[in-house]
Parts: structure tokens; C-alpha cells; sequence
């Protein structure tokens, strides 16, 4: 049978959908088709067995249950299929276990193949000499070779102070560092290969089957990590250090015993002379490197953060980018522990300034601001500023408005300045001008668009967003120094027009901003605050959280300036701040916020109450 029968067949699995199963004849027809892929199973074509490889994907999806009779044997069908000499084939098939890691029945049915299918999803995380070839994996130094602009990957604004009042909790299912390109800096990224790939896939089963088996998994791997680890050819070593990576959220528990042995293994790595394994290292260190945070003495964290910081200058721009990004969250999962290496964490992120190309710079900015986030005021001495400050401000006078890379840098230094606070005032005016600025431009495109589609291109809101953050992040750093600007500035009547934004991310910002512009310099908020509390009423949706958050962060903040003179405001709030208190499955965030705000309507209510009946007595 030609891969054009078996694309239609692909095209009916698609459409059997688990609730359209209504009838006996329907169930029939429905284990018919999987008997026809069986027959189909072992065609030469390798056009075939990718479609039927993708038939059963959908399947699993849609209709688990016709498959559960044949699952023995589609498994093991897979873990041939996994193995394809045609990669196209075996990436269909490993979309297998990802899909089977998401059902209930996943462990009883695979449990009995984790020592045949562990070992395969491995292999499949090996360099190819093709990888090798396209990845310039021969080419150790390249760091004075420009980068090409389709070597950037589209940057998106990421908001680092617009989550108010936000727990310091995170969670995550399995998969995620592989799947978010954002996460999988450890991985090849390379424009030269395709983004998701057989070593990205495997890598991916790898992790989502650790989080499902967990320590169960480890007498299988354990083995395979032994002779991968330490094996001599270096394609394998490195398969080895992604593996152990890749396993290091769900075997965390069963993992901590042998990570006495094992990291100072991998720290070693980080001196490899291959880039490739250098890069993973850094890779897989990141995974681990909250268990070498606790430990007293700082036994590991220090060996730990040196050699990262050796590998931040390194002459191979892979492990430059590597590194950068597992040092930035080594510095989240330390914080204040870094404290005592302040000097030699500043002193290598600034020279990392003259040698990194555009597309690491990118994530040097992210270490910076995330570096200022997790030691918050220690950044705040002399010796620190006149270290770090004017790099960042070189690069603030090159970049024009409309640079994309101006992104970047303005949420680097909304960290920075929060976490000077006072050491920022001699940079403060012309970056709070320029911020202004951003926002005004943007809002009158915006405006011209709208009026003139024809003649005025939209404008790119993250502009405006960026810019609405970092003044957030001065007024946050400033505090009442911050009052000066606002007073000589008509960013109050700018604030009104970004709140009733369509985009919700922009709204999401100004609320943010408001609330910290409320904190620090409420005489300028005040006389808004008839025109903001409608429009912080109507944006008391849950259905859209952040927003919602900081709308309701926002409202509290201004409770607590009213005080008795919230009262007039009150029919405007308390409905929706009820409502959300009341809905079932509130995020924690909202609800504690939401908490906040109605305890300071409610007590501004009372104590006016309390007066009121005093007189009348």
C-alpha cells in the first residue's frame, strides 16, 4: 500500500475522537484501522512507517482504549521504530512516549520495557557526524566571528516586575526544558538543525518518563550513565551528560546520593576540550545546581560558580551561551549566597561586554538582571556601580529607539535599578525621559494606525511594555525620588491611555506601574484617581490573571493612600473582589492579593462606619 493510503488512513485516526466513539459499529471500524496499520507495520517505505508511527500517536490521543488490547505489542513495535535508520521515522515513533507519559496507564505499561527502551532513548540522544558537521562542532573558537542575524532567534519581552505579589514557588511538568526554547539553552539550538529533532525528542522522553517513574527509573539508567559518563569517545560522553540532565527533575530524590561523586565529575567536564561537551555540561549543572546551593560551606557552590564563570569567557560562543544561561539561574537558586563573590561575578559579566557577539549579549543582559534581582541591594556599593553601570550605559546611548536589542537591555536595568535603589539617581533622569518617551511614541503610532491603517504601520507594543517596566522598576528603587520626574513629566496622562490598551500585557504593565507609582510618590497619583478606579474596575477579570493581579495589587495600594476616602470607590471594586475571593480554583497570587485589597476597603469602610455611629450617638 502506497504513503498516500496510509496519509488518508492518518487523516480518518485524526477525526476519531474519543467522544465520537458512540457505537458498537463505530468501535469496530475503529479496531479495523488499527489492524490495518498492523499490516502496514513492517513496509520497506520508510513514508509508511512514518505514518503509521503517526497514526498510532493520534490514536493514543484520541482513543487510547482501542489500543490498550495491542499495547505489548505496539510498544515494543515503537522501540523498533525508535531505532529507524530513517530519522524522520524514528522521531515519529519517539513522539510516542511523550504522548504515552501523559495517560494514567503509562507506568504499568511501560515498566516492563524500561530496560530495553531506556538504553534506545539514549542512543538517540548521540550526536550524529551530520549534527557534528552542521553544528561546526570541529570549530572549538569562534568568538570573534559575527553573528548572522537569522542565528538570532525572536526575542519577546519577558516581564520581570509586572507579577505582583508574586510566591516564590515555581512548578513544572517534565519536558518543559526541551520543548521551551527559551529553557533548552543546553541543547542544539543551532539554526543549522532542525528545532526539534531524534536527540531533542529523546531527550524529552527521557525527562517526561523520569517524572512518571521516578527513582524506579534509576536502577535501569544508573548503568548507562556509568559507561556513558566515562566512555572515551566524546559523542558518547556528551549523550551521557544530557542524559543525566535530562532525568535530573524526576530522579532528583534517588540522584542526591551519588551527586558528591557526580558533580565535581561534571565541574571537571567544564574543562573538556570538545565546546560541545563543555556546553551540555553547563547544560546539566544548571539542572543540579539547587542541591549544591544548600549544602554548608558552600563545599560545591563555589568550585561550581568559578568554573561556570571561566566557561561565561569562554573562546567558543556555544559554551559562552551555555554558561551565561546556567550561571543566571545558579544566581536564582543561590540569591544572597553570592553575596561574598560579588566582585568576581561583576568582573566577569563586565568583560564578558567586549567579547560576546549580539546573540550572547542578549543573555548576558539576562544574567545581569538577574543577578540584581537575586542579591537585590547588595549591588548597592560604589565599587559595584562604577563596575557594572557603565557598560549598560554605553550600550543605552548606542542603541537607537527602534532597536529590538534596546529590549533586552531596559529589562536588565528595571533589575538594576530596583535592587540600587538610591546608587541609581546619577543615571535615573535620562533613562525615566527616554522611558517616557518609548511610551508616548508608541501610544501616538498606535493611535495613528488606527486612525490611518493605510499610511501607519501598528506599532510593536513591547516598546511600550518594556518601557512601562522599567519605570516601574525606578519607582520601585527610588521610591519619593521618583516624584520629581513624575511631577515634570506627563506620564500620568500617559498612564491613562496605556490602561485601556486592548493588549492585556500592556494593561498588565500599567496596573503594575500604578501600584508602584501609588507606593512612592501618591500626591502626583491622587488627582487621577477618579479617572484610574473605573478602569481598574472593569479590568477585575480572572479569566485573565495577570492583568486581574495587578489590577487588584493596584487597588490596594490605593486603599492604603485613601484610606477613609476609598469609600466613594467602593461600589466600583468590591463586587469582582468578592467574586474572585469566592471563585473556586483562584491562582494563590490573586487570591492573596485580592485578600489585601478587601481587607483595606473593608477596614477603611469600617472605620468610617465606626465614626458615622459615634456621631449620630
Amino acid at each position: 500500500m502506497s504513503s498516500v493510503v496510509v496519509e488518508r488512513e492518518v487523516q480518518v485516526e485524526a477525526h476519531v475522537e474519543a467522544d465520537n466513539v458512540n457505537s458498537t459499529c463505530e468501535m469496530v471500524e475503529v479496531m479495523r484501522k488499527v489492524e490495518n496499520l498492523f499490516h502496514l507495520a513492517m513496509d520497506d517505505d520508510p513514508d509508511v512507517r512514518k505514518n503509521v508511527c503517526r497514526a498510532l500517536v493520534m490514536l493514543l490521543d484520541a482513543h487510547i482504549s482501542s489500543l490498550i488490547p495491542h499495547m505489548h505489542n505496539i510498544i515494543e513495535y515503537m522501540m523498533i521504530r525508535t531505532q529507524d535508520p530513517d530519522e524522520n521515522v524514528a522521531l515519529e515513533a519517539c513522539e510516542f512516549w511523550l504522548s504515552l507519559a501523559e495517560h494514567p496507564i503509562c507506568k504499568e505499561a511501560l515498566k516492563p520495557h524500561l530496560p530495553k527502551l531506556i538504553p534506545i532513548l539514549v542512543r538517540g540522544m548521540k550526536y550524529s557526524e551530520i549534527d557534528i558537521i552542521l553544528l561546526k562542532g570541529d570549530v572549538e573558537e569562534d568568538e570573534s566571528v559575527p553573528d548572522r542575524s537569522e542565528d538570532i532567534k525572536p526575542r519577546f519581552h519577558k516581564s520581570r516586575h509586572t507579577i505582583r505579589h508574586e510566591p516564590m514557588e515555581n512548578g513544572g511538568s517534565g519536558g518543559e526544558e526541551f520543548a521551551d526554547d527559551e529553557s533548552d539553552d543546553g541543547l542544539d539550538d543551532d539554526s543549522s538543525l532542525s528545532d526539534w529533532n531524534l536527540r531533542k525528542c529523546s531527550a524529552a522522553a527521557l525527562d517526561v518518563l523520569a517524572n512518571v517513574f521516578r527513582e524506579e527509573m534509576l536502577p535501569v539508567i544508573l548503568p548507562i550513565l556509568k559507561e556513558t559518563l566515562f566512555h572515551q569517545e566524546w559523542e558518547i560522553r556528551e549523550s551521557g551528560i544530557l542524559a543525566l540532565g535530562a532525568i535530573a527533575e524526576g530522579c532528583m530524590n534517588g540522584m542526591t546520593q551519588h551527586l558528591p561523586e557526580l558533580i565535581p565529575y561534571l565541574i571537571s567536564c567544564l574543562q573538556h576540550k570538545k565546546a560541545l561537551v563543555r556546553s551540555i555540561t553547563c547544560w546539566t549543572l544548571s539542572r543540579y545546581c539547587h542541591w549544591a546551593v544548600v549544602l554548608p560551606d558552600h563545599t560545591f557552590l563555589k568550585p561550581l560558580m568559578y568554573e561556570l564563570l571561566k566557561c561565561v569567557l569562554d573562546s567558543n560562543k556555544r559554551v559562552q551561551e551555555a554558561a551565561c544561561s546556567a550561571f543566571a539561574t545558579l544566581e536564582e537558586e543561590a540569591c544572597t549566597e553570592l553575596v561574598p563573590y560579588l566582585a568576581d561575578i561583576l568582573k566577569t559579566l563586565v568583560f564578558a561586554f567586549k567579547k560576546y557577539q549580539a546573540k550572547n549579549l542578549l543573555i548576558l543582559y539576562d544574567a545581569i538582571g538577574t543577578l540584581a534581582d537575586s542579591v537585590g541591594n547588595y549591588l548597592n556599593k560604589e565599587e559595584y556601580i562604577q563596575m557594572l553601570m557603565p557598560p549598560l550605559i554605553e550600550k543605552w546611548n548606542i542603541l537607537k529607539d527602534e532597536d529590538k536589542d534596546l529590549f533586552p537591555l531596559l529589562e536588565c536595568l528595571s533589575s538594576v535599578a530596583t535592587a540600587l535603589q538610591s546608587g541609581f539617581l546619577p543615571y535615573c533622569s535620562p533613562v525615566y525621559q527616554r522611558c517616557v518617551s518609548l511610551v508616548e511614541q508608541t501610544l501616538n503610532q498606535t493611535m495613528a494606525h488606527a486612525q490611518n491603517p493605510g499610511q501607519f504601520e501598528a506599532a510593536d507594543k513591547d516598546f511600550m511594555i518594556v518601557s512601562l517596566d522599567l519605570l516601574s522598576g525606578l519607582a520601585e528603587g527610588l521610591n519619593g525620588h521618583v516624584g520629581q520626574l513624575v511631577q515634570q513629566s506627563n506620564i500620568m496622562q500617559l498612564l491613562y491611555q496605556a490602561m485601556q490598551d486592548p493588549m492585556p500585557e500592556v494593561r498588565q504593565s500599567s496596573f503594575a506601574l500604578l501600584g508602584d507609582l501609588t507606593k512612592a510618590c501618591f500626591q502626583y497619583v491622587a488627582p487621577c484617581i477618579s479617572e484610574f478606579m473605573p478602569i481598574l474596575g472593569q479590568n477585575l477579570n480572572p479569566e485573565l490573571i495577570s492583568v486581574c493581579n495587578n489590577a487588584t495589587w493596584a487597588i490596594g495600594e490605593i486603599s492604603v493612600k485613601l484610606g477613609p476616602e476609598m469609600r466613594v470607590y467602593i461600589n466600583l471594586v468590591l463586587t469582582d473582589l468578592i467574586f474572585i475571593i469566592n471563585k473556586p480554583n483562584t491562582p494563590k497570587t490573586l487570591l492573596e492579593n485580592t485578600g489585601v485589597s478587601h481587607f483595606e476597603i473593608f477596614e477603611t469602610t469600617r472605620r468610617r462606619t465606626r465614626r458615622s455611629v459615634g456621631f449620630a450617638t
